[in-house]
């Protein structure tokens, strides 16, 4: 593989120059719009990103100046950061998911002068909050459709008149954009990535444009992609899962990107892509793992039968691939007669057939998951990384897949453990701080290492084991650790679990409060003649809790100590939601946010006696409604050996 650490001279819109140069006429997005897919070369790509940058500076938008996206993945995200990027700007990226006073507060947070939308929707919030928000310029717009009653108002601007004055300061001066671009800096910062928020409003980690493609260079020493492969983009553009592949592994490999039609469609759309490598959080997996357990299922009695037979086989053989072991005939024969009859055909229904490699980050995927992909031929991969670090600092290698770690550094990586058993990490992918908090990076980089607030150490191998946060590990009354992450990653493994929260610290016996799956544990329901109408009639079924009570059973009798077992456990009456503030944007469990929030139920788990409880179960809706609805929880104690 040819060595390409000279592009780590140059910035993003420098980068997207040079792929010009270099391959102007192949295809560097695909959209899908109206059912079909429209193509866009490297050479329209940057005809683009000249047409948004020169437009914005047009309207006054400078060096050091912020431009907000909270848009779909679609093309004009890319066009309008690296557009922005290109004058001198800082792009960042909001969650479309978010409450408009959440906008508002990061808005205000980050000193943005220019926000764009990619439709009425993401517009209406930010016109909401307009009052706090006034050093905000102008909001730019992409869809059309809704918006006749803004158009009387300057504040509100359509793209395609951004490009026209784009245009026209092109035609003034058709060197500017270049001139500009020569001025930008690999150490410039050049995005903002809103952290997690876990405990509260995100923070701006400030990255620059050698961050981003330093962790594409070393990703791909480790993994060599081709820049005639494709990738799918449909994660979040506001999480560093989405911008490590768009911003740093496509400039630094040249590959394709394509935007679904929408994200209802995204894995659809996937599938007639055929993507050639994927990035996703665990959640994501999980879901695809239940879809394919409900295609089992729903088939005849012989197919089930022999897909057991050879979930079997593949996982033996899985075993040998993993390690890099190499497998005796008779079960290589027979993994790959799996495979024609059973798990080719599985896998092409699942769009993953061209699946080189597939990664997971941003939380940890249960060993069994693991294992479950690679039977069935899907190469996945952990990773493991922070925002501040790009997304991904350390992963599997093939051959050296160990599902109870994150893997190896990456090369140019450094890695060590401190004394109070923290994970810390430094390379050129780290992050120089947080935006206008001094304090809190000064905590982050203390002693020049990026500290990460997790648990782990590194083992006889070589590879680095992440235990959970520091603040979450938590300790049972008898002092023996524990990980509620690890356990709750074994529940989830279950098909008919979707989430899971474990109690525990300081207190005799681990408890434990359950979602149950409504896909699969509604159709499980449905062919039992179990009627129900919603998702607390189902979670309060006296089957589903036996079901649940047996997935629970078959935990504790797997659990290698005694402390990791699960005494008493409730099925919740709602799903765990993001907009009740108790998942982050990402999918992960605001653990404290749900200990107090759950604070009766809590109790009710430590109390023996307790086997009932009424409560008032309140929700809120997207759009910021609530309601409440009387229920009752039932609280089920697990048999002890």
């Amino acid at each position: 593989m040819e060595d390409r650490d000279h592009l780590t001279q140059h910035s993003i819109p420098q980068l997207l120059r040079w792929r010009v140069e270099a391959t102007g006429e192949k295809v560097a997005l695909r959209e899908k719009d109206f059912g079909c897919w429209n193509c866009y070369t490297w050479n329209h790509y940057y005809d683009f990103v000249r047409r948004a940058g020169l437009g914005l500076k047009k309207i006054g938008f400078g060096k050091d100046d912020k431009i907000a996206i909270i848009s779909d993945n679609i093309p004009e995200t890319l066009y309008m950061a690296i557009g922005a990027q290109a004058v001198g700007g800082v792009s960042a990226a909001i969650y479309q998911t978010s409450l408009p006073h959440e906008i508002g507060d990061i808005l205000e947070y980050l000193n943005v002068s220019i926000v764009f939308c990619n439709d009425q929707e993401q517009v209406d919030k930010v016109a909401e909050v307009r009052e706090q928000i006034p050093f905000v310029k102008r909001v730019i717009y992409e869809d059309p459709r809704g918006m006749r009653g803004y158009q009387a108002d300057e504040w509100f601007m359509f793209i395609e008149d951004l490009y026209k004055l784009g245009d026209e300061l092109h035609q003034e001066d058709p060197a500017l954009f270049d001139s500009l671009v020569d001025e930008g800096s690999p150490d410039d910062v050049c995005h903002y990535c809103l952290t997690s928020g876990t405990t509260g409003l995100p923070k701006g980690a400030m990255l620059t444009h050698r961050n981003y493609i330093n962790m594409g260079l070393q990703l791909t020493k480790v993994d060599p992609l081709e820049d005639t492969d494709e990738y799918v983009s449909f994660l979040p553009f506001a999480w560093i899962g989405e911008q490590m592949n768009s911003f740093g592994v496509a400039m630094a490999t040249g590959i394709s990107l394509n935007f679904p039609e929408s994200v209802e469609t995204s894995m659809d759309d996937l599938k007639e892509i055929g993507p050639h490598f994927m990035f996703g959080a665990p959640r994501i997996y999980e879901t695809i793992r239940s879809q394919i357990w409900l295609k089992i299922d729903e088939s005849y009695w012989l197919n089930r039968v022999v897909y057991k037979y050879f979930m079997k086989i593949g996982e033996d053989a899985a075993g040998y691939r993993m390690s890099g072991k190499s497998m005796p005939g008779k079960l290589k024969f027979l993994a790959w007669l799996g495979k024609q009859i059973i798990f080719r055909p599985l896998v092409n229904q699942i769009g993953f057939l061209r699946l080189r490699r597939a990664y997971t980050g941003g939380a940890a995927l249960g060993p069994e998951l693991f294992t479950f992909y690679q039977a069935i031929g899907v190469n996945l991969k952990q990773i493991y990384g922070q925002t501040e670090i790009v997304g991904i600092a350390y992963m599997h290698r093939d051959g050296d897949v160990r599902p109870d770690t994150v893997g190896k550094p990456l090369p140019g990586t450094e890695c060590r453990i401190s004394e109070k058993g923290e994970i810390l990490s430094r390379s050129a992918s780290v992050t120089p701080g947080y935006y206008n908090l001094p304090e809190k990076t000064a905590e982050l980089l203390e002693g020049g290492w990026l500290h990460s607030g997790d648990a782990g150490y590194i083992d006889e191998n070589g590879h680095l084991v992440v235990i959970d946060r520091i603040s979450d590990v938590m300790h049972s009354k008898d002092g023996n650790m524990f990980s509620p992450m690890f356990l709750e990653n074994r529940l989830k493994f279950s098909p008919y679990i979707k989430e899971a929260v474990i109690f525990g610290d300081e207190k005799e016996y681990v408890t434990a409060l359950i979602n149950v799956d409504p896909i699969v544990v509604g159709k499980w329901a449905e062919d039992r003649g179990i009627s129900f109408s919603t998702y607390m009639e189902l979670s309060n079924q006296p089957e589903v809790s036996e079901l649940i009570k047996g997935a629970v059973q078959q935990i504790n009798e797997n659990a290698e100590k005694p402390h990791f077992k699960i005494r008493r456990f409730a099925i919740l009456y709602k799903l765990l939601d993001m907009d009740d503030g108790e998942l982050t944007k990402t999918g992960k469990i605001r653990r404290k946010f749900v200990r107090e929030k759950y604070n009766d139920l809590y109790d009710a788990l430590y109390d023996a006696d307790v086997s009932e409880k009424k409560v008032e179960a309140f929700y809120q809706y997207q759009d910021g409604q609530t309601t409440t609805v009387d229920t009752t929880i039932h609280f089920y104690t697990m048999e002890e050996d």
